[in-house]
């Protein structure tokens, strides 16, 4: 079976799915305002009241709203600009595909103010804008299509007429023509995707729907003649996919592929890396096998399959670093191992050259001897090795186990073998600890063993031992060597694996509540308070947000912030909400540079109007209170920053009630000690009795007014 590629851009049936939800989401909000991510990529602000969308448009590629944050370049482009130019402010009317090619036409305004985002999806992609005759107005890339003869450039009127329309499905008759044409062995999903529109997934699930086997051959799995009309019956359910797509939102489906990633504990283990290979608007047939992710919508599967490309390309980089850690200490272990390997054979191979030494003592001294009285009469070396070979000829066993000279180092070469082997059980115990193949190998043509000119048989034999007892000595370094060297590796592999860990550079957008554009926070018993930033924010919180039931915090100083209490049960509000309101008033007033200790004051939600009295003009973030002015205790010049977590809606259940006032929970426990202390008071003198009021009152008075 071929590699399977990840999928990258849309097909039509993708297109055709991702549009419901794009009109459900879109139509008849604004555009706020176009940003671009790159040279292809634009983002489209959408807004209304109380609720913002971005849809997200890639060039050739893809078209959804998105959820997530993307990066957007510093200085927006020229195609930015000229987009902002005529789309901003206006709202989306309509969208729509042009036919059944992959071409989606965006409607900005309406009548002769409308303008069109037109966006390609196929091939190497483009955007055009254009006015409502749909006049081209600037564009992405200029080309020509020269099948058309049609040139898409400025000032060029959009071919809106030329998207491929839909056909009706060909005959039986135009099918088998058509399959007659194709080679034996071709994929039969391959063959037929470039004659329909279905996109190749769509294809091969109502293949295997009508009976035929995954990624089916023409000629192996498919008869032409025989097999004509299951093929066409196929096609007839891919045509109805097509056109049920469009027509509802579709649920959507992001099919995943298995990797295998390293991981450092106290050992090395491996676990699974599931990463994106294609989104698809249904559950096909050869999908169902494979670990997938299930959206409520396609739009969300697009959105995030890929926003997690970005992340996904890290952790494939990551994968492929923490292989390579692994290799580089699995090739420390390697070597180590093949040195002790080596220090070991090299000792059993001197031991076993000594013991040949020593069973041929009397032959390797008279060969030493021999050796001695050419080197000592200054025959040539080469004549020397031609007496050797006469002496080999004629039979001479000394000559015979001579193998080769090296005088220049002043040794020689002897063959030896085991003239005892087998005589004895206990050279046979011996032998049992030699491999069976040096044992095959000393039995048939012996070992090779260098004769040292200067030492006897017996000196030699012992310098094999001592070369022995180096290499057991220098195996035991290597050992302890080891272990150092394996702890180095191994924290050397953790501490790559911990530099290598992935950090997604795309993460989803929180939806920001529509208090957080002012000043804001939480009081102690769970009121929300909202502050103007400035005169502009402080009209609007009046004139929009200040409801029945509300409270107005104020001061008397130079630039104070307006502040609303929300009380939508409209219960009285507790003294502490009150007063940490009125503190958020003073500290962004003029009291907060010039240090001074004042009071804010409050009222009711119907004690403030815009209508000033008669000949008097009231400025923008500037109201008329009418009637009794609460004036606060005076207020410390200090505020505070805090950290507030969201938990995920899916938990919001498991964590209900559990922000409580704290204010009640303290009044709660002193009622509860008061009763607790009442019992007890009965059986007390009076003086204690006083006692333990004034304590009672004075721990009262601390709870409710110390702020």
């Amino acid at each position: 079976a071929q590699a399977r590629t990840m999928k990258g851009r849309f097909t039509t049936l993708d297109v055709r799915a991702v549009l419901p939800d794009i009109r459900n989401r879109c139509i008849g909000l604004r555009v706020a305002n176009v940003y671009d991510i790159d040279s292809k990529t634009y983002l489209i602000k959408l807004s209304r009241p109380d609720e913002k969308l971005v849809v997200l448009i890639e060039s050739g590629i893809r078209i959804h709203t998105t959820d997530f944050e993307w990066p957007k370049n510093a200085f927006p482009s020229s195609f930015s600009m000229k987009l902002r130019k005529h789309i901003q402010s206006r709202r989306l009317v309509k969208i729509e595909q042009l036919g059944v090619d992959r071409i989606v036409d965006m409607q900005f305004g309406s009548g002769e103010a409308a303008y069109h985002v037109i966006v390609e999806l196929y091939d190497r992609g483009n955007i055009a804008l254009t006015d409502c005759e749909y006049v081209i107005l600037n564009l992405l890339r200029v080309r020509t299509d020269a099948d058309q003869d049609v040139r898409f450039a400025v000032r060029e009127r959009y071919p809106i007429e030329a998207a491929r329309q839909p056909e009706a499905l060909m005959s039986e008759e135009k099918l088998r023509e058509l399959l007659a044409t194709a080679k034996e062995g071709d994929s039969l999903k391959r063959f037929l995707n470039p004659h329909f529109m279905f996109g190749p997934a769509v294809i091969e699930h109502s293949l295997q729907q009508v009976g035929f086997p995954l990624d089916t051959k023409l000629g192996t799995n498919v008869d032409v003649t025989a097999d004509v009309h299951r093929i066409l019956t196929a096609l007839s359910h891919a045509e109805t996919y097509l056109q049920d797509a469009g027509t509802k939102s579709m649920k959507g489906y992001v099919v995943q592929k298995q990797q295998q990633t390293v991981q450092m504990a106290d050992i090395a283990t491996t676990t699974e890396l599931l990463t994106y290979e294609e989104f698809h608007p249904m559950l096909f047939c050869q999908h169902e096998a494979k670990p997938r992710v299930e959206f409520d919508t396609f739009n969300q599967a697009v959105d995030n399959f890929f926003s997690k490309l970005g992340s996904q390309k890290l952790d494939m980089k990551q994968l492929q670093q923490e292989k390579s850690a692994m290799k580089r200490l699995d090739n420390v272990k390697k070597d180590h191992e093949k040195r002790v390997v080596e220090l070991r054979k090299a000792q059993d191979t001197d031991a076993y050259k000594a013991q040949l030494i020593e069973c041929n003592v009397d032959l390797v001294d008279r060969a030493i001897l021999v050796m001695r009285n050419l080197v000592a009469h200054a025959v040539d070396w080469t004549e020397m090795g031609q007496m050797i070979k006469e002496a080999q000829a004629q039979g001479d066993p000394v000559a015979k186990a001579i193998k080769t000279l090296r005088l220049d180092v002043n040794k020689f070469t002897m063959l030896l073998t085991e003239p005892f082997l087998g005589d004895s059980d206990e050279e046979e115990e011996e032998e049992d600890a030699l491999s069976s193949s040096r044992k095959s190998k000393s039995k048939a043509k012996g070992t090779v063993v260098d004769i040292d000119l200067d030492l006897s048989a017996h000196a030699n034999a012992r310098s094999f031992y001592d070369q022995k007892r180096f290499a057991a000595k220098k195996e035991h370094k290597t050992l302890e060597a080891s272990g150092k060297a394996m702890k180095a590796a191994e924290k050397k592999t953790r501490q790559a694996l911990k530099e290598v860990a992935v950090t997604t550079s795309i993460r989803k957008a929180r939806k920001v509540f529509w208090f957080e554009k002012f000043l804001w926070f939480i009081s102690s018993e769970n009121y929300l308070v909202i502050g103007g930033r400035d005169s502009q924010q402080n009209e609007l919180i009046v004139k929009r947000h200040l409801r029945p039931g509300d409270v107005y915090v104020h001061a008397d100083l130079h630039g104070a912030t307006s502040c609303i209490v929300k009380n939508p049960s409209g219960s009285p509000i507790p003294p502490k909400t009150l007063h940490e309101a009125g503190s958020m008033a003073v500290c962004n007033s003029a009291a907060w540079d010039a240090r001074i200790v004042t009071s804010a004051w409050w009222v009711h939600h119907d004690q403030v109007s815009k209508m000033a009295p008669t000949g008097e003009y009231l400025t923008t973030g500037a109201f008329m209170v009418r009637g009794k002015r609460n004036f606060l205790p005076p207020t410390q010049l200090a505020v505070g920053f805090a950290v507030l977590f969201r938990v995920d809606d899916s938990c919001v259940e498991k964590h209900l009630h559990e922000r409580q006032s704290r204010v009640a929970e303290l009044l709660d426990d002193l009622e509860v000690a008061g009763e607790e202390e009442a019992i007890a008071l009965e059986s007390d003198e009076e003086e204690q009795i006083e006692c333990r009021l004034l304590c009672c009152m004075s721990t009262h008075i601390d709870i409710v007014f110390v702020g």
